[in-house]
């Protein structure tokens, strides 16, 4: 009996051991990515209870936070899935290179809601009803719009927006390649 225990803790302590490894194991253009993955989220960690309206809103945090996310989105995250760069302690899905130009059109549409969300930050959260720029409610801003009908709104549009209305899209975008291409 304690030898079974002994043993199965062993097992079990070793696939934590190899788990831990496995990403933590990452080399080259995989850790390059990993780590600008790890920038965003930890970004996003800092902005959530920000935008919830749980601890204080500071724009200049928001701004800092929205540039690091910029920083890592688009041309700067796709250059890092190079072809072949999946497997192990990758989670990149094959699915990245299956569908290349829906995986780029998500990197630039988190770098175009990061860009936005940083040019929006003094504009405060729609909830509190804090300062807020022109064509807010109407004309091009955040209900309306002529690019709202054929994409993304531009980052000019963004501006406009309260802050959390543009977090709310930039986080949507991460979900969406979360799910699309990312193993869990």
């Amino acid at each position: 009996m304690t030898l079974l225990k002994l043993t199965t803790g062993a097992v079990l302590a070793s696939m934590i051991a190899v788990t831990a490894l496995a990403h933590g194991g990452a080399t080259g253009i995989v850790k390059e990515r990993m780590d600008g993955m790890s920038a965003m989220k930890d970004a996003m960690k800092t902005l959530t209870p920000m935008m919830q309206g749980k601890t204080p809103y500071d724009a200049a945090t928001v701004r800092r936070a929205a540039e690091t996310i910029s920083r890592h989105a688009g041309d700067s995250m796709t250059r890092l899935f190079p072809e072949g760069s999946d497997g192990m302690p990758s989670e990149a899905k094959p699915e990245i290179w299956q569908d290349w130009d829906v995986f780029t059109e998500l990197a630039e549409q988190l770098q175009t809601y990061a860009e936005g969300l940083a040019l929006a930050a003094d504009n405060g959260l729609m909830m509190t009803g804090a300062k807020r720029g022109p064509g807010m409610m109407g004309g091009s801003g955040m209900m309306g719009g002529a690019s709202m009908m054929g994409g993304i709104p531009a980052r000019e549009e963004l501006s406009e927006m309260p802050a959390d209305g543009v977090f709310m899209m930039l986080g949507q975008t991460c979900s969406a390649c979360h799910t699309r291409f990312r193993s869990e």
